[in-house]
C-alpha cells in the first residue's frame, strides 16, 4: 500500500492547457505534466532526464494571463494555461529565426538534418526562412577525439550536454563561458580540445545534443535522409504520452 505522505507521492490536481484539462503530479513543471499527457509545448533546451534551465524560452507560455517558461512553472490546479496561440507561436518562430542567423546552420549539407530538434521545431512553427541577416560567426570545428568531433557552428548554448555530463557521466566535461556574443560551448580539459577530454562515446553527454554539434566519427549517413527520426514524424508528434 503506497504511502500518501512520501515526499514523492503524486498530488492530484489538474490544470487547463489550451482548453484541456491536464493532470499532474507532486512537483511537475507545466511542460514535465503536459509531455508525460502527449501535449506538445515546443522546446529545446529541457530534457526529461534532467533539470530545468530556462534559457531557451520556446517553451513560454501563459498562466492565468502571465508569461513564464512551463518547463520552469510548476503546476497548479485550477491554473489556465496557453501555449498554442497565434501570438506565442510568432514569438517562438522569431526564437528560431535568430537561433538560426546567430549560428551556422547549413541544414541540406547537415549530418544531424532529419534527426535536428532545432530544424524539426522550425518545421512545426511554420518557419519559412531566417528573416534576419545572417552573423556567419567564426567557429572552430574540434576534430582531435578519435571517435567525436565537435562542430561549435550549430550551438545553440541549450546545455544539454553539461547537464548531461555533469548529471548523468559525473565528469563535467563540458561549460558554457563568455558573454553576448562570444558566449560558446567549452571543453574541460588540458588543452581545451575535446581529444584531451575524457568524453567516450556512449556517455549520455555524447548522444543528448539536438543539434548537429556532437557528432559521432565513421557514422556520417549511416541513416538516410528521409528515413530519419523527423522524416517519419512532426516532432510535435513524438511526445511522451502519444501524438497531440
Amino acid at each position: 500500500m503506497s504511502n500518501p505522505y512520501r515526499i514523492d507521492a503524486l498530488t492530484p490536481g489538474t490544470f487547463s492547457l489550451d482548453g484541456e484539462e491536464v493532470e499532474f503530479g507532486h512537483g511537475e513543471s507545466i511542460l514535465q505534466a503536459a509531455t508525460r499527457a502527449g501535449h506538445y509545448i515546443p522546446h529545446l533546451c529541457w530534457h526529461p532526464e534532467f533539470g530545468a534551465a530556462g534559457s531557451c524560452r520556446l517553451c513560454t507560455v501563459k498562466v492565468n494571463g502571465r508569461t513564464g517558461a512551463s518547463c520552469t512553472v510548476l503546476a497548479a490546479s485550477g491554473q489556465q494555461v496557453e501555449s498554442n496561440t497565434t501570438e506565442l507561436n510568432d514569438q517562438r518562430k522569431t526564437l528560431l529565426q535568430m537561433l538560426f542567423v546567430e549560428g551556422n546552420h547549413f541544414c541540406p549539407s547537415c549530418e544531424k538534418s532529419g534527426n535536428c530538434s532545432l530544424q524539426a521545431t522550425a518545421y512545426a512553427m511554420g518557419m519559412d526562412g531566417p528573416h534576419f541577416e545572417e552573423f556567419y560567426p567564426d567557429r572552430k570545428v574540434d576534430a582531435t577525439h578519435p571517435d567525436l568531433m565537435l562542430d561549435l557552428n550549430r550551438c545553440i548554448l541549450c546545455g544539454l550536454c553539461v547537464r548531461a555530463s555533469e548529471q548523468a557521466d559525473h565528469k563535467s566535461v563540458f561549460a558554457i563561458g563568455g558573454h553576448g556574443i562570444h558566449t560558446q560551448l567549452l571543453v574541460n580539459s588540458p588543452s581545451g580540445k575535446l581529444g584531451d577530454s575524457a568524453l567516450l562515446p556512449t556517455d549520455r553527454a555524447a548522444n543528448i545534443c539536438p543539434t548537429g554539434v556532437i557528432l559521432h566519427k565513421r557514422r556520417g549517413f549511416v541513416i538516410p535522409i528521409g528515413q530519419r527520426q523527423f522524416d517519419a514524424k512532426p516532432i510535435s508528434e513524438q511526445v511522451e504520452g502519444g501524438a497531440r
